[in-house]
Protein backbone atom coordinates (compact mmCIF):
# COMPACT_ATOMS: atom_id res chain seq x y z
CA UNK A 1 0.00 0.00 0.00
CA UNK A 2 1.15 3.40 -0.35
CA UNK A 3 -0.48 6.75 0.14
CA UNK A 4 0.30 9.98 -2.02
CA UNK A 5 -0.24 13.61 -1.71
CA UNK A 6 -1.54 15.24 -4.51
CA UNK A 7 0.30 17.84 -5.86
CA UNK A 8 -0.72 20.57 -7.89
CA UNK A 9 -1.85 19.47 -11.76
CA UNK A 10 -2.19 16.01 -10.41
CA UNK A 11 -5.41 14.31 -11.66
CA UNK A 12 -7.04 10.97 -10.88
CA UNK A 13 -5.59 9.84 -14.25
CA UNK A 14 -1.25 10.91 -13.48
CA UNK A 15 -1.97 9.12 -10.02
CA UNK A 16 -2.75 5.92 -11.25
CA UNK A 17 -0.02 6.42 -14.17
CA UNK A 18 2.52 7.04 -11.86
CA UNK A 19 1.67 3.96 -9.72
CA UNK A 20 0.38 1.70 -12.51
CA UNK A 21 -2.90 0.90 -11.16
CA UNK A 22 -6.10 1.17 -13.07
CA UNK A 23 -8.42 4.38 -12.88
CA UNK A 24 -11.42 2.24 -11.63
CA UNK A 25 -9.69 1.26 -8.44
CA UNK A 26 -8.10 4.22 -7.40
CA UNK A 27 -11.74 6.03 -7.52
CA UNK A 28 -12.51 2.68 -5.32
CA UNK A 29 -10.07 2.70 -3.00
CA UNK A 30 -10.65 6.13 -1.84
CA UNK A 31 -14.68 6.66 -2.12
CA UNK A 32 -14.22 9.39 -4.80
CA UNK A 33 -17.86 11.03 -5.63
CA UNK A 34 -15.78 13.88 -7.30
CA UNK A 35 -12.84 12.42 -9.60
CA UNK A 36 -12.36 15.64 -11.14
CA UNK A 37 -11.47 18.26 -8.20
CA UNK A 38 -8.71 16.83 -6.10
CA UNK A 39 -7.36 19.14 -3.11
CA UNK A 40 -4.10 20.44 -2.96
CA UNK A 41 -2.12 18.25 -0.04
CA UNK A 42 -5.49 15.53 -0.35
CA UNK A 43 -4.24 12.21 0.86
CA UNK A 44 -5.21 9.27 -1.98
CA UNK A 45 -4.67 5.67 -1.02
CA UNK A 46 -3.06 3.05 -3.49
CA UNK A 47 -3.47 -0.59 -2.59
CA UNK A 48 -1.85 -3.51 -4.49
CA UNK A 49 -4.26 -6.30 -5.02
CA UNK A 50 -2.16 -10.08 -4.71
CA UNK A 51 -5.39 -11.87 -7.04
CA UNK A 52 -8.09 -10.47 -9.25
CA UNK A 53 -10.82 -12.09 -11.32
CA UNK A 54 -12.21 -10.92 -14.76
CA UNK A 55 -15.86 -11.45 -14.59
CA UNK A 56 -17.07 -13.95 -16.99
CA UNK A 57 -20.44 -14.49 -18.54
CA UNK A 58 -22.42 -17.07 -16.36
CA UNK A 59 -20.34 -15.86 -13.34
CA UNK A 60 -22.24 -14.82 -9.61
CA UNK A 61 -20.72 -14.47 -6.76
CA UNK A 62 -21.43 -17.42 -5.26
CA UNK A 63 -19.06 -19.39 -8.03
CA UNK A 64 -16.80 -16.87 -7.90
CA UNK A 65 -15.89 -17.48 -3.79
CA UNK A 66 -16.47 -21.49 -4.73
CA UNK A 67 -13.93 -21.14 -7.24
CA UNK A 68 -11.15 -19.25 -5.53
CA UNK A 69 -11.92 -20.87 -1.90
CA UNK A 70 -13.02 -17.77 -0.13
CA UNK A 71 -16.42 -16.29 1.67
CA UNK A 72 -18.80 -13.65 0.24
CA UNK A 73 -17.79 -11.25 3.04
CA UNK A 74 -14.25 -11.63 1.77
CA UNK A 75 -15.34 -10.87 -1.76
CA UNK A 76 -17.99 -8.05 -0.13
CA UNK A 77 -14.71 -6.81 1.29
CA UNK A 78 -12.47 -6.26 -1.19
CA UNK A 79 -15.34 -4.61 -3.21
CA UNK A 80 -17.54 -2.88 -1.17
CA UNK A 81 -19.15 -1.53 -4.01
CA UNK A 82 -21.30 -4.52 -4.73
CA UNK A 83 -23.37 -3.99 -1.66
CA UNK A 84 -24.97 -1.31 -3.39
CA UNK A 85 -25.26 -4.13 -7.06
CA UNK A 86 -27.64 -6.23 -7.19
CA UNK A 87 -25.40 -7.97 -10.86
CA UNK A 88 -21.76 -8.21 -11.21
CA UNK A 89 -20.93 -7.83 -15.21
CA UNK A 90 -18.91 -9.63 -17.86
CA UNK A 91 -15.57 -7.32 -17.99
CA UNK A 92 -14.84 -5.82 -14.60
CA UNK A 93 -12.21 -6.51 -12.58
CA UNK A 94 -13.00 -8.44 -8.85
CA UNK A 95 -10.87 -8.05 -6.03
CA UNK A 96 -9.76 -11.70 -4.78
CA UNK A 97 -7.05 -11.20 -2.20
CA UNK A 98 -4.26 -8.95 -1.01
CA UNK A 99 -0.89 -9.85 0.56
CA UNK A 100 -2.16 -9.17 4.37
CA UNK A 101 0.85 -9.10 6.98
CA UNK A 102 -1.30 -10.14 10.74
CA UNK A 103 -4.86 -10.28 11.88
CA UNK A 104 -6.84 -6.94 13.08
CA UNK A 105 -9.86 -7.05 15.46
CA UNK A 106 -11.59 -4.31 14.60
CA UNK A 107 -15.19 -2.58 16.78
CA UNK A 108 -17.33 -0.06 15.06
CA UNK A 109 -19.40 2.02 16.96
CA UNK A 110 -22.67 3.08 16.05
CA UNK A 111 -26.26 4.58 16.97
CA UNK A 112 -29.27 2.46 15.93
CA UNK A 113 -30.58 5.04 13.37
CA UNK A 114 -27.37 4.45 11.16
CA UNK A 115 -28.25 4.54 7.33
CA UNK A 116 -29.13 0.63 6.20
CA UNK A 117 -27.27 0.92 3.16
CA UNK A 118 -23.75 2.41 5.46
CA UNK A 119 -24.38 -0.63 7.70
CA UNK A 120 -24.18 -3.37 5.47
CA UNK A 121 -21.15 -1.73 3.66
CA UNK A 122 -19.10 -1.69 6.68
CA UNK A 123 -20.70 -4.87 8.38
CA UNK A 124 -18.01 -6.84 6.45
CA UNK A 125 -15.06 -4.99 8.08
CA UNK A 126 -16.17 -5.65 11.41
CA UNK A 127 -15.15 -7.88 14.05
CA UNK A 128 -17.76 -6.93 16.51
CA UNK A 129 -20.36 -3.79 16.63
CA UNK A 130 -21.08 -1.54 19.60
CA UNK A 131 -24.60 0.27 19.69
CA UNK A 132 -25.00 3.22 21.59
CA UNK A 133 -28.27 3.08 22.48
CA UNK A 134 -28.37 2.66 26.06
CA UNK A 135 -27.84 5.45 28.87
CA UNK A 136 -27.47 4.60 33.04
CA UNK A 137 -29.73 7.25 34.26
CA UNK A 138 -31.01 7.82 37.93
CA UNK A 139 -30.47 4.45 40.66
CA UNK A 140 -29.34 2.00 38.56
CA UNK A 141 -32.04 2.42 35.49
CA UNK A 142 -31.35 2.20 31.67
CA UNK A 143 -33.28 3.95 29.25
CA UNK A 144 -32.60 3.17 25.10
CA UNK A 145 -33.49 5.49 22.45
CA UNK A 146 -34.39 3.30 19.42
CA UNK A 147 -35.03 0.07 18.37
CA UNK A 148 -31.75 -1.66 17.98
CA UNK A 149 -33.19 -5.34 16.80
CA UNK A 150 -32.27 -4.42 13.09
CA UNK A 151 -28.72 -3.31 13.34
CA UNK A 152 -28.46 -6.64 15.99
CA UNK A 153 -29.87 -9.41 13.41
CA UNK A 154 -28.09 -7.21 10.47
CA UNK A 155 -24.37 -7.72 12.79
CA UNK A 156 -25.17 -11.41 13.21
CA UNK A 157 -26.01 -11.87 9.14
CA UNK A 158 -22.67 -10.24 8.26
CA UNK A 159 -20.43 -12.25 10.69
CA UNK A 160 -20.13 -9.27 13.39
CA UNK A 161 -20.61 -9.75 17.11
CA UNK A 162 -23.42 -6.98 18.22
CA UNK A 163 -22.13 -5.49 21.57
CA UNK A 164 -24.72 -3.55 24.08
CA UNK A 165 -23.28 -0.34 25.08
CA UNK A 166 -23.80 1.12 28.14
CA UNK A 167 -22.80 4.71 29.37
CA UNK A 168 -23.50 7.40 31.30
CA UNK A 169 -23.26 9.67 28.30
CA UNK A 170 -26.14 11.10 26.04
CA UNK A 171 -26.12 10.72 22.35
CA UNK A 172 -24.48 14.10 22.59
CA UNK A 173 -21.16 13.22 24.77
CA UNK A 174 -22.67 15.19 27.80
CA UNK A 175 -21.48 13.06 31.03
CA UNK A 176 -23.72 13.32 34.57
CA UNK A 177 -20.83 13.09 36.21
CA UNK A 178 -23.12 13.59 39.72
CA UNK A 179 -25.02 10.70 38.64
CA UNK A 180 -21.94 8.61 38.26
CA UNK A 181 -20.85 9.12 41.63
CA UNK A 182 -24.04 8.31 43.26
CA UNK A 183 -23.95 4.75 41.30
CA UNK A 184 -20.37 4.28 42.00
CA UNK A 185 -20.95 5.27 46.01
CA UNK A 186 -24.33 3.21 45.73
CA UNK A 187 -24.16 -0.80 45.96
CA UNK A 188 -28.10 -1.22 45.89
CA UNK A 189 -27.54 0.99 42.46
CA UNK A 190 -25.27 -0.38 41.26
CA UNK A 191 -26.96 -4.50 41.58
CA UNK A 192 -29.96 -2.81 40.04
CA UNK A 193 -27.79 -1.61 36.60
CA UNK A 194 -26.32 -5.19 36.53
CA UNK A 195 -29.64 -6.83 36.96
CA UNK A 196 -31.03 -3.96 33.91
CA UNK A 197 -28.25 -4.95 31.61
CA UNK A 198 -28.49 -8.60 32.18
CA UNK A 199 -32.28 -8.67 31.78
CA UNK A 200 -31.40 -6.33 27.98
CA UNK A 201 -28.61 -9.31 27.35
CA UNK A 202 -31.01 -12.07 27.96
CA UNK A 203 -33.48 -10.95 25.89
CA UNK A 204 -31.94 -9.93 22.79
CA UNK A 205 -29.44 -11.57 20.82
CA UNK A 206 -26.49 -8.85 22.00
CA UNK A 207 -23.90 -11.23 22.61
CA UNK A 208 -21.98 -9.23 25.03
CA UNK A 209 -21.62 -5.26 26.50
CA UNK A 210 -19.11 -2.58 25.77
CA UNK A 211 -19.24 -0.13 28.59
CA UNK A 212 -17.95 3.53 27.77
CA UNK A 213 -16.09 5.05 30.60
CA UNK A 214 -15.09 8.85 30.48
CA UNK A 215 -15.28 9.81 34.12
CA UNK A 216 -12.22 7.43 35.62
CA UNK A 217 -9.39 8.85 36.79
CA UNK A 218 -6.89 8.42 39.52
CA UNK A 219 -8.55 9.83 42.64
CA UNK A 220 -12.34 7.77 41.64
CA UNK A 221 -10.28 4.27 40.58
CA UNK A 222 -10.80 2.34 43.56
CA UNK A 223 -14.98 3.17 42.72
CA UNK A 224 -14.67 1.88 39.37
CA UNK A 225 -12.48 -1.24 40.49
CA UNK A 226 -15.13 -2.47 42.77
CA UNK A 227 -17.99 -1.63 40.64
CA UNK A 228 -16.34 -3.16 37.29
CA UNK A 229 -14.68 -6.10 38.98
CA UNK A 230 -18.73 -6.83 40.22
CA UNK A 231 -20.12 -6.19 36.44
CA UNK A 232 -17.20 -8.46 34.81
CA UNK A 233 -17.95 -11.66 37.27
CA UNK A 234 -21.62 -11.60 36.86
CA UNK A 235 -21.43 -11.36 33.42
CA UNK A 236 -19.02 -14.06 32.64
CA UNK A 237 -21.10 -16.64 34.46
CA UNK A 238 -23.64 -16.01 32.16
CA UNK A 239 -20.93 -16.18 29.24
CA UNK A 240 -21.13 -12.67 27.99
CA UNK A 241 -18.23 -11.20 26.92
CA UNK A 242 -17.14 -7.86 28.15
CA UNK A 243 -15.61 -4.84 26.78
CA UNK A 244 -14.06 -1.26 28.26
CA UNK A 245 -14.39 1.88 26.34
CA UNK A 246 -12.44 4.25 27.90
CA UNK A 247 -11.14 8.01 27.59
CA UNK A 248 -7.56 8.43 29.04
CA UNK A 249 -7.54 11.75 29.00
CA UNK A 250 -4.68 12.49 27.21
CA UNK A 251 -3.29 15.95 27.54
CA UNK A 252 -0.24 18.45 27.25
CA UNK A 253 0.76 20.39 30.30
CA UNK A 254 3.61 22.67 30.21
CA UNK A 255 4.49 20.77 26.90
CA UNK A 256 4.85 17.38 29.02
CA UNK A 257 2.81 14.75 27.79
CA UNK A 258 -0.34 13.59 30.47
CA UNK A 259 -2.55 10.75 31.66
CA UNK A 260 -4.43 9.22 34.04
CA UNK A 261 -2.46 6.71 35.83
CA UNK A 262 -4.86 4.17 35.95
CA UNK A 263 -3.93 0.62 37.38
CA UNK A 264 -5.80 -1.22 34.59
CA UNK A 265 -4.44 -4.77 35.71
CA UNK A 266 -6.71 -4.39 38.26
CA UNK A 267 -9.97 -4.75 35.95
CA UNK A 268 -8.56 -6.55 33.15
CA UNK A 269 -9.54 -10.56 34.60
CA UNK A 270 -12.57 -11.89 32.77
CA UNK A 271 -12.54 -9.19 29.95
CA UNK A 272 -12.32 -9.32 26.45
CA UNK A 273 -10.66 -6.21 25.64
CA UNK A 274 -10.20 -2.53 26.43
CA UNK A 275 -10.45 0.29 23.76
CA UNK A 276 -8.39 3.33 24.44
CA UNK A 277 -9.26 7.03 23.02
CA UNK A 278 -9.66 10.40 22.90
CA UNK A 279 -14.00 10.94 22.28
CA UNK A 280 -14.53 12.91 19.43
CA UNK A 281 -18.38 14.04 19.59
CA UNK A 282 -20.50 16.69 17.60
CA UNK A 283 -20.43 19.08 19.95
CA UNK A 284 -16.86 20.55 20.26
CA UNK A 285 -15.30 22.91 23.11
CA UNK A 286 -11.94 24.05 23.39
CA UNK A 287 -9.05 25.74 21.28
CA UNK A 288 -8.50 24.64 17.53
CA UNK A 289 -6.29 20.98 18.15
CA UNK A 290 -5.90 17.85 16.18
CA UNK A 291 -9.02 15.53 16.65
CA UNK A 292 -6.13 12.83 16.84
CA UNK A 293 -2.45 12.58 18.10
CA UNK A 294 0.00 10.13 17.46
CA UNK A 295 2.32 11.43 19.30
CA UNK A 296 0.27 11.40 22.69
CA UNK A 297 -0.87 8.12 21.97
CA UNK A 298 2.43 6.43 21.28
CA UNK A 299 3.29 7.88 24.81
CA UNK A 300 0.01 5.98 26.19
CA UNK A 301 0.44 2.89 24.74
CA UNK A 302 3.94 2.61 25.92
CA UNK A 303 2.98 2.90 29.15
CA UNK A 304 -0.12 0.85 28.99
CA UNK A 305 1.16 -2.45 27.55
CA UNK A 306 3.51 -2.41 30.55
CA UNK A 307 0.16 -3.18 32.66
CA UNK A 308 -1.64 -5.18 30.46
CA UNK A 309 -1.69 -7.59 27.80
CA UNK A 310 -1.46 -5.78 24.50
CA UNK A 311 -3.55 -8.46 23.03
CA UNK A 312 -6.67 -6.79 25.09
CA UNK A 313 -5.56 -3.08 23.77
CA UNK A 314 -7.54 -1.83 21.00
CA UNK A 315 -6.89 1.94 20.07
CA UNK A 316 -10.04 4.39 18.61
CA UNK A 317 -9.76 6.54 15.29
CA UNK A 318 -11.84 8.88 15.25
CA UNK A 319 -13.82 9.25 12.19
CA UNK A 320 -14.06 13.36 11.92
CA UNK A 321 -13.22 16.62 11.33
CA UNK A 322 -13.36 19.97 12.91
CA UNK A 323 -13.83 23.92 11.72
CA UNK A 324 -12.98 26.60 14.11
CA UNK A 325 -13.40 30.22 13.88
CA UNK A 326 -10.68 32.01 14.33
CA UNK A 327 -9.37 34.02 16.47
CA UNK A 328 -10.94 31.45 18.95
CA UNK A 329 -12.57 32.93 22.20
CA UNK A 330 -13.58 30.64 24.90
CA UNK A 331 -17.20 30.26 24.92
CA UNK A 332 -17.90 32.54 21.87
CA UNK A 333 -16.20 31.33 18.88
CA UNK A 334 -18.48 28.83 16.81
CA UNK A 335 -16.65 25.18 16.32
CA UNK A 336 -18.75 23.03 13.79
CA UNK A 337 -18.01 19.17 12.83
CA UNK A 338 -17.65 18.14 9.53
CA UNK A 339 -17.00 14.55 7.97
CA UNK A 340 -13.92 14.14 6.17
CA UNK A 341 -14.88 14.12 2.83
CA UNK A 342 -16.99 17.49 3.71
CA UNK A 343 -13.27 18.90 5.31
CA UNK A 344 -11.64 18.03 1.97
CA UNK A 345 -14.37 19.71 -0.21
CA UNK A 346 -14.23 22.96 1.91
CA UNK A 347 -10.31 22.80 1.23
CA UNK A 348 -10.91 22.40 -2.54
CA UNK A 349 -13.80 25.14 -2.92
CA UNK A 350 -11.17 27.53 -0.84
CA UNK A 351 -8.69 26.91 -2.71
CA UNK A 352 -6.60 26.04 0.74
CA UNK A 353 -3.24 24.03 0.60
CA UNK A 354 -3.90 20.52 3.03
CA UNK A 355 -0.72 20.69 5.43
CA UNK A 356 0.53 18.19 7.88
CA UNK A 357 1.51 18.61 11.40
CA UNK A 358 4.06 15.85 11.95
CA UNK A 359 3.62 15.34 15.17
CA UNK A 360 -0.12 14.58 15.64
CA UNK A 361 0.27 12.84 12.34
CA UNK A 362 -3.00 14.80 11.55
CA UNK A 363 -3.71 17.04 8.65
CA UNK A 364 -5.27 20.70 8.81
CA UNK A 365 -5.94 24.29 6.31
CA UNK A 366 -6.77 27.06 6.63
CA UNK A 367 -9.38 29.14 4.77
CA UNK A 368 -11.74 32.50 4.92
CA UNK A 369 -15.40 32.43 4.36
CA UNK A 370 -18.10 35.61 4.97
CA UNK A 371 -21.75 36.46 4.55
CA UNK A 372 -20.98 40.19 4.34
CA UNK A 373 -17.76 42.21 3.08
CA UNK A 374 -15.72 40.83 6.46
CA UNK A 375 -14.17 37.44 5.67
CA UNK A 376 -13.63 35.60 8.69
CA UNK A 377 -10.41 32.96 9.13
CA UNK A 378 -11.33 29.13 9.81
CA UNK A 379 -8.96 26.33 10.54
CA UNK A 380 -10.35 23.04 10.32
CA UNK A 381 -8.24 19.74 11.72
CA UNK A 382 -9.40 16.49 10.38
CA UNK A 383 -8.21 12.86 10.00
CA UNK A 384 -6.99 11.16 6.43
CA UNK A 385 -5.09 8.16 5.47
CA UNK A 386 -1.52 9.31 6.65
CA UNK A 387 -3.33 9.51 10.27
CA UNK A 388 -4.99 5.94 9.80
CA UNK A 389 -1.51 4.49 8.50
CA UNK A 390 0.46 5.96 11.39
CA UNK A 391 -2.31 4.23 14.31
CA UNK A 392 -1.86 1.07 11.86
CA UNK A 393 2.15 1.54 12.72
CA UNK A 394 1.20 1.92 16.78
CA UNK A 395 -0.83 -1.24 16.17
CA UNK A 396 1.85 -3.47 14.70
CA UNK A 397 4.61 -1.50 17.26
CA UNK A 398 3.13 -2.89 20.62
CA UNK A 399 1.32 -5.68 18.91
CA UNK A 400 -2.10 -5.15 20.04
CA UNK A 401 -5.33 -6.20 19.48
CA UNK A 402 -7.03 -4.16 16.87
CA UNK A 403 -8.68 -0.43 15.98
CA UNK A 404 -12.24 1.10 17.39
CA UNK A 405 -13.77 2.78 14.55
CA UNK A 406 -15.50 6.04 16.34
CA UNK A 407 -17.89 6.29 14.70
CA UNK A 408 -19.32 4.22 11.50
CA UNK A 409 -22.05 6.54 10.77
CA UNK A 410 -20.70 7.74 7.66
CA UNK A 411 -18.94 5.17 5.27
CA UNK A 412 -15.27 6.84 4.84
CA UNK A 413 -13.81 4.09 2.10
CA UNK A 414 -10.51 4.83 2.51
CA UNK A 415 -10.03 3.71 6.11
CA UNK A 416 -11.08 0.00 5.28
CA UNK A 417 -9.59 0.12 1.78
CA UNK A 418 -5.90 0.77 4.08
CA UNK A 419 -7.40 -1.61 6.78
CA UNK A 420 -7.99 -4.27 4.27
CA UNK A 421 -5.50 -4.45 2.23
CA UNK A 422 -2.74 -4.55 5.05
CA UNK A 423 -4.75 -7.12 7.34
CA UNK A 424 -6.89 -10.18 7.93
CA UNK A 425 -9.95 -8.40 9.45
CA UNK A 426 -11.16 -11.16 12.15
CA UNK A 427 -14.62 -12.49 11.92
CA UNK A 428 -15.23 -14.71 15.31
CA UNK A 429 -18.46 -16.05 13.89
CA UNK A 430 -20.34 -17.40 11.05
CA UNK A 431 -22.04 -15.21 8.74
CA UNK A 432 -25.42 -16.24 7.46
CA UNK A 433 -25.37 -14.82 3.75
CA UNK A 434 -23.64 -17.90 2.32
Amino acid sequence: MDIYVVQPGDTITSIANKFGVPVYQLIQDNGLENTINLANGQAIVITYPAKTHIVQEGDTLQSITEMYGITLLQLLRNNSFLSDRKYIYPGETLIISYDTHGKLVTNGYAYPFINHNTLIKVLPYLTYLSIFNYRIVEAGAVISYNNDAPLIEAAIAYGTIPLLMVSAMSPQGEADVEMVYELLLNEEYQNRLISNMLNILRTTRYQGVNIMISTMNEINQELYFSFLSKVSNLLTQENYLIFYTINPNLRYENEEIKFERIDYLRISPNINGFTFFQYAWGKKTGPPAPVNSIALINAFLEHIVTLIPPELVSVGEPLIGYDWELPYIPSRSTVNSVTINTAIKIAYDADAKIEFDSISQTPYFNYQFSFSATPIDHIVWFIDPRSIDALNKLIDKYQLQGSGIWNIMIFYQPLWSILNSQYELVKLIDDSLQ
